[in-house]
């Protein structure tokens, strides 16, 4: 799909409100930008003195069926009581809204502040969802959302970035050097063990930040880059510190998961090679929305010779960590 270089320059105020307006909700026209970049996210006030959240959708991004493929595996995800926030079901059950020549989605607010990954009861507790949900996940697979693969969060983005001379000239010999040892890495690894992983359906990008944490436990927020792929891809993102403190995290995810999914430990090989795909993909994603006048605006230290010189290190250290033998949890 072509990319659009000002993809909200039409969205205003008075457009949003109206489309929450045309959906059946009366705004007060209270409205409050929240921190996304990707799309852009509101939460509108209503007359009521309720409030709800409002996604409007990067044009071009995805199908209208790869978005209704994430609606539809929130609710089915909803529908088993796994914490998951669905889209409001509107008139006639949709849930894809178009407006104004943008596509949007409304969803309940929902409160709460970032998950304790140091403390052992919000892992299991944590790890006991992610269970559910790929033992729901595993049921079939999706048709319309991408398949996790290295061209996908690897190559692809490496690409992008070295054919529209990102990396400044006096390191691209460095940084493609390291990028491409980086790759062939993962590829020997994604060889060796992919062929017995068997891939699921997976919230996709199951970070801290999508998690929101309250008495009631965690909710998993913004399913917007669900795909398939292997399970470990959802738990990763979850270990921080040296190999001593992920070691006992994963212990402790695993410790819930196991209760309602079988983890396959071949997966842990993985752990190393998704990170070291990540750190490519971020650069390239940042590259890919350049563009776009948020992100010079949010993310000022990307494309300098800083930014560069320490992801040329972080690659090559990344590297490394490949050679590692996987946790053992």
């Amino acid at each position: 799909m072509a990319e659009n270089s000002l993809p909200y320059a039409n969205l205003t105020p008075t457009l949003i409100l109206d489309a929450v307006d045309a959906c059946g909700f009366q705004a007060s026209g209270a409205l409050l930008a929240l921190n996304s970049y990707e799309n852009r996210v509101y939460q509108v006030g209503l007359e009521d003195g309720t409030f709800l959240i409002a996604k409007i959708y990067r044009p071009g991004r995805w199908s209208d069926e790869a978005i209704l493929e994430e609606h539809a595996f929130a609710h089915e995800l909803a529908d088993l009581e796994i914490p998951v926030i669905a889209p409001l079901q509107l008139p006639d059950d949709q849930t894809l809204v178009h407006h104004g020549g943008y596509r949007l989605a409304l969803y309940p607010r929902r409160g709460g502040r970032p998950p304790e990954l140091d403390d052992p009861d919000h892992l299991r507790w944590m790890g006991r969802m992610l269970g559910r949900i790929h033992a729901c996940g595993s049921q079939r697979l999706f048709r319309h959302r991408p398949r996790l693969s290295i061209e996908l969060l690897g190559t692809g983005p490496y690409a992008y970035l070295m054919e529209h001379d990102f990396v400044p000239a006096e390191l691209a010999h460095n940084y493609r050097q390291a990028a491409e040892t980086l790759l062939e890495a993962i590829t020997a690894i994604w060889a060796e063990v992919g062929e017995w992983i068997e891939p699921l359906r997976l919230h996709g990008d199951c970070h801290p930040g999508n998690i929101l944490w309250t008495e009631q436990g965690p909710h998993f927020v913004d399913l917007d880059d669900c795909m398939i792929g292997p399970a470990v891809q959802d738990l990763w993102m979850l270990l921080s510190g040296d190999r001593v403190d992920m070691t006992r995290q994963l212990a402790q995810l695993l410790e819930g998961y196991s209760q309602f999914y079988d983890f396959n430990a071949l997966e842990l090989r993985l752990i190393e090679a998704l990170r070291g795909l990540r750190l490519i993909h971020y650069s390239g994603w940042l590259a890919r929305r350049w563009h776009d006048p948020a992100f010079p605006m949010h993310f000022p230290w990307f494309n300098t010779p800083r930014y560069w010189e320490e992801q040329l290190n972080i690659l090559r250290e990344q590297v490394e960590r490949l050679e590692q033998p996987p946790l053992e949890p």
